[in-house]
């Protein structure tokens, strides 16, 4: 950490562009997160949250197999450590919380600098494992969730230009997940922002068409956007819950959670949402060719949780219209060049 990369949470609006938001320390209340040792399974760091989620302390967890859990989580890790990358794998699961057993949702990655990272989410309404009141929590069968896919990518792939393209995300994302507002955001050549497509609440006032310095999402931010391209926030006013030990006991160093989907979200972000008055967000990436194009940008006006299977589904809408986007200005790319190689043609026969 230096002057120039402020550490999570100390930025201001003169140095959040450097923000260290991948060290972030800490999660949103909803699921816990553990980092394993590898070989042995046993649990390095816990967050401060899981005698309410797992009906066990988090220094109770720590030095601990995976197996104190109990239910047959630890198996199916076991099962997928051969092939686990870097890239979260969901996991349907059981544990064993306070002498019941409940189902979780959960997800496995390897984590930069060593170990696996584990981030559990509870099936039941989070108000019967937390305080206060419970998230709104969007859940649908296969039937309706695969009828909605297939809807959608034909009408992507059927799009001819992103303008029709832009306009088919967001009613099909709102269908969907059921946001007050969802939006497609596309950048210019400097990073700029602009709302191209909206569909809303009629109750709320639109924001289409309206602009945004680059500097309202920072580089940081950016870049792990490419890398983890689905971001939920379930409530803009949640506390968050720290790793303990703070630092990795393995290294000493701060546990990279840049492929965590319960990460904790910068200050300095959650300010500028609830200036706006938003509560719940869910972000997607849209990228073309290894750069961030765009994103989906939901918005919620109160607290909203999507299941794992709903988040995935937008991951995948996402990666669909990316490879739509892709096609359509790639082949508007080469009209122009047939044009512009026509011209030249009757400029030379007319010379």
């Amino acid at each position: 950490m230096t002057v120039d990369s402020p550490a999570f949470g100390q930025a201001d609006l003169t140095n959040c562009e450097r923000e260290l938001i991948h060290l972030a320390g800490s999660v949103q209340p909803h699921g816990v997160l553990l980092l394993l040792r590898e070989d042995t399974l046993t649990v390095l760091q816990a967050s401060d949250n899981c005698h309410l989620l797992l009906g066990l302390g988090t220094v109770d967890l720590l030095d601990r197999p995976l197996a104190t859990l109990g239910g047959n989580l630890a198996a199916q890790l076991t099962a997928l450590l051969p092939t686990l990358c870097a890239d979260p794998v969901p996991i349907l699961c059981t544990v064993q919380a306070s002498a019941t057993t409940r189902l979780v949702e959960a997800t496995a990655h390897r984590a930069p600098g060593g170990g696996v990272v584990l981030e559990l989410e509870p099936l039941e309404p989070l108000s019967r494992v937390g305080t206060g009141s419970a998230p709104h929590s969007l859940a649908l069968d296969a039937a309706t969730l695969q009828s909605h896919l297939a809807a959608a990518v034909q009408r992507y792939t059927s799009a001819a230009t992103t303008a029709v393209l832009a306009d088919s995300i967001v009613q099909t994302v709102r269908e969907l997940t059921g946001y007050d507002r969802v939006m497609v955001y596309r950048f210019d050549a400097d990073g700029h922002g602009k709302i191209v497509a909206e569909a809303r609440d009629p109750r709320l006032e639109s924001l289409l068409g309206h602009h945004y310095p680059a500097t309202d999402i920072p580089q940081r931010a950016r870049e792990l956007y490419l890398k983890n391209r689905v971001r939920m926030l379930v409530d803009v006013n949640y506390e968050p819950q720290p790793l303990v030990p703070p630092l990795r006991p393995d290294s000493g160093e701060p546990l990279d959670m840049s492929m965590c989907n319960l990460r904790s979200m910068s200050p300095l972000h959650l300010q500028y949402l609830r200036n706006m008055g938003v509560t719940g967000t869910l972000v997607a990436s849209l990228v073309r060719e290894g750069k961030l194009w765009g994103l989906i940008a939901a918005h919620h006006y109160e607290p909203r949780h999507l299941r794992l299977a709903l988040r995935s589904a937008v991951d995948l809408l996402a990666e669909v219209a990316s490879t739509r986007i892709a096609a359509i200005e790639n082949y508007a790319h080469s009209q122009v060049a047939l044009l512009v190689r026509r011209l030249e043609q009757r400029l030379i026969e007319a010379t």
